[in-house]
């Protein structure tokens, strides 16, 4: 049989931003050089675990997909091919790193290679799948082009623990918070990718938990002064990104019948809480300030895009931007000197 349906469009990539997914690169030296004594039991039941790909029947479209989707329109479409893009991106990002990182230490750490390799196929399964919903609306993203086109950010090996644990962790609650929601509100279920969305989840679970074994196998990355510094400033990076850009695709959530507000507090509140388990700190979302200030900085981010999208000169628009950011800044700083918790004192009680 002939295949008559025409090929979807190939998306030219949104512009990136400091919001924007990221592809990286690091130390791989250094990543060869760990020493994960201190997890190994740990990592290697994580790695016969990964073996087992359970999984690898779960991102197999069936029959819900194959119908028209042009019932999906207007602001509701874009948002969701937005959507689609943003993650797809994410994971492919997540995929080129560890491709790279398994390549580079196959001879030098066998079983830290095995793991990369094993959660690139994972990553790689989930981009895969997402640029193929992009297709049932008409785009696609030509990710051989993206790899070569992209920017890539080098981040010390330290800093990739740090921020592919949180990035797994959040992804995590997000894409659990919105199965659940669908799950007692079947009737905003408007595409049938949704409901993959648990098993989803387990993978990002499963990374994250290979990245707090590697995490807590280096002791100078939780239990040193520096080690709070950090784990607060990338707790709130990941937490200021997450509530600026659940603000700004607030029509997504709409559409799916979730409040962008109050599922961003649900997303932090359950990463802060889980990251208590890695990292030396959590920070105090209770705090009255808190949330507000974030919220604050998600409406200065509105205002500057707005600005952005408008029209007249590039220096008019960045002189109306620069009290915008500085404002955002400023906010952000006062969010950072909230004093943390303590979760080493916690470690016994925090689940």
């Amino acid at each position: 049989m002939v295949n008559t349906l025409p090929k979807p469009e190939i998306k030219t990539p949104s512009k990136e931003t400091v919001l924007t997914p990221r592809f990286y690169t690091t130390d791989f030296e250094t990543a060869a050089q760990l020493d994960l004594s201190a997890q190994e039991t740990e990592l290697r039941a994580m790695l016969t675990e990964m073996r087992t790909d359970y999984n690898r029947h779960h991102f197999v479209r069936d029959e819900a997909f194959e119908q028209s989707w042009e019932h999906v329109s207007g602001e509701a479409r874009q948002a969701f091919i937005e959507y689609l893009e943003r993650s797809c991106i994410s994971e492919f990002s997540g995929f080129l790193l560890f491709k790279e990182l398994s390549r580079k230490l196959k001879n030098r750490s066998p079983v830290l290679a095995e793991i990369f390799q094993l959660m690139a196929r994972d990553e790689a399964r989930h981009a895969g799948f997402l640029n193929k919903a992009m297709g049932d609306f008409k785009v696609s993203l030509d990710l051989a082009t993206v790899t070569k086109t992209r920017t890539y950010t080098f981040f010390p090996i330290e800093w990739v623990l740090y921020t592919v644990y949180l990035s797994e962790k959040i992804g995590y609650w997000r894409y659990i918070i919105i199965f659940r929601h669908l799950e007692k509100h079947p009737e905003n279920e408007f595409y049938p990718i949704f409901r993959y969305f648990e098993s989803w989840c387990q993978d990002e679970n499963r990374h994250g938990d290979i990245f707090k074994a590697l995490l807590r196998s280096q002791p100078q990355l939780w239990n040193t002064w520096k080690s709070r510094l950090w784990s607060r400033f990338f707790l709130l990076s990941v937490f200021a990104t997450h509530t600026l850009t659940v603000h700004e695709r607030s029509g997504f959530y709409k559409s799916l019948g979730l409040d962008a507000t109050e599922f961003d507090l649900q997303v932090v509140r359950n990463t802060n809480e889980t990251a208590g388990r890695a990292f030396p700190v959590m920070l105090n979302t209770e705090h009255p300030k808190f949330f507000p200030r974030l919220q604050r900085c998600a409406g200065y981010n509105l205002k500057i895009a707005e600005i952005e999208g408008g029209s007249g000169p590039k220096l008019v628009k960045l002189i109306r931007k620069l009290p915008l950011i500085a404002a955002i800044v400023w906010n952000l700083l006062l969010v950072y000197l909230i004093k943390p918790i303590d979760t080493e004192v916690l470690r016994g009680t925090v689940r």
